[in-house]
């Protein structure tokens, strides 16, 4: 690829004496599970996130799934979830045995639609969850309003939005509970799986923290059945360099995200749209088009790398056909999963790079 999606290597590359530094910081200390290494992870992403407490774990799956058990969402509750979504979301709400009812998404921003949300809730609501897709925030103060009156808890996946900012503050603490995925493609990645949560109840923190480890805080004295998920580590020492540099690499998705809306603005493609109130991390920089298909081969054939987030909507995944949806029940997901597509984007592209998504993009809309 000339312009490849994302290039993890020259992520490492360019930390990569201070990232083998750590690492050979934990092997040399022998501690190889929790421990202080995670502990100071936690401390700063924390604070970081304007949050007061965080909790490492194994995943970004894991944190959305023991959220959920750490609010006592069981069988017979319903989780409202966004139409749009990876299908994590919809996963962790059947993990606990729950079920997920989709609310289709603001066409403008992608992001769950808050006026939908009403409608879908029932007696048997336990959750509200919103997505902060793509890096950019849902609209939260709709979203606490309806719950805090409703008497419903909030679970936010923020999988997508290290450092984005609603309304001035930090992504971290708006709901009671925030979900995180270091997954290595992830704005601030680990090296390999990683997640946490952060939240500023100190009871949601002390629930998931005996839950990541069997269900005990003291050894072998289990209060609950737990699981298995803790943050590594080795994790958590790449995470704490990553961190450090967490803001300027935003600034760089920033400017590409720039250059893009500036040179895009009369190619014919839907380009992202961002409300007066959010300052998203441009995790992903999604456009849209009728000829989306036509477009992502032209690109392909041209040496650029793009994906599609997502090309099947979860209410129309076969690990979902038991709830019997169809694809006109939720026609927004579908369309933008029709049109959806993703255009390179990460702190390590060259300006070169940017130029070159810009005029195989301005070609082939002339094609």
């Amino acid at each position: 690829m000339k312009v490849p999606f994302l290039d993890l290597g020259a992520s490492y590359r360019e930390l990569k004496s201070e990232i083998d530094t750590a690492i050979s910081r934990v092997l040399d200390s022998g501690w190889y599970i929790l421990g202080p290494e995670v502990e100071a992870f936690e401390a700063e992403w924390a604070e970081y996130c304007e949050s007061n407490h965080a909790v490492g774990l194994a995943n970004g799956l894991d944190a959305l799934i023991l959220a959920l058990r750490a609010l006592a969402v069981g069988p017979g509750d319903e989780v409202i979830v966004p139409s749009n979504t990876y299908i994590a979301t919809w996963l962790a709400v059947s993990a606990v045995g729950a079920t997920p009812v989709p609310v289709e998404p603001d066409p403008a921003t992608h992001n769950i639609d808050p006026d939908r949300i009403s409608a879908a809730i029932t007696p048997r609501t336990k959750v509200l969850l919103p997505v902060h897709l793509y890096g950019q925030p849902a609209d939260m103060d709709p979203i606490l309003k309806l719950a805090r009156k409703q008497n419903i808890a909030v679970v936010e996946d923020a999988a997508q939005a290290h450092g984005a900012l609603y309304k001035n503050k930090r992504i971290g603490g708006h709901g009671d509970i925030v979900c995180w995925s270091f997954y290595p493609g992830k704005n601030l990645g680990a090296l390999g799986d990683g997640g946490a949560i952060t939240t500023n109840r100190a009871d949601l923190a002390d629930k998931v923290q005996v839950l990541r480890n069997y269900g005990s805080r003291v050894k072998y004295v289990n209060e609950v059945q737990g699981v298995n998920s803790r943050l590594d580590p080795i994790q958590a020492a790449v995470l704490r360099v990553k961190l450090k540099h967490l803001d300027e690499w935003t600034d760089r998705r920033r400017m590409i995200a720039g250059a893009y809306s500036e040179n895009l603005k009369d190619s014919g493609l839907i380009l992202p749209r961002v409300p007066d109130w959010a300052d998203p991390v441009w995790h992903l920089y999604v456009v849209r088009s009728p000829e989306r298909d036509a477009l992502q081969k032209h690109l392909e054939e041209a040496g650029i790398g793009t994906l599609i987030h997502y090309p099947i909507p979860a209410h129309m995944q076969d690990a979902y056909k038991s709830l019997g949806m169809a694809d006109a029940d939720f026609p927004l997901a579908s369309q933008l999963a029709d049109e959806v597509l993703s255009l390179p984007i990460g702190p390590q592209m060259l300006p070169n790079d940017i130029t070159i998504v810009n005029n195989q993009i301005t070609l082939g809309a002339s094609l």
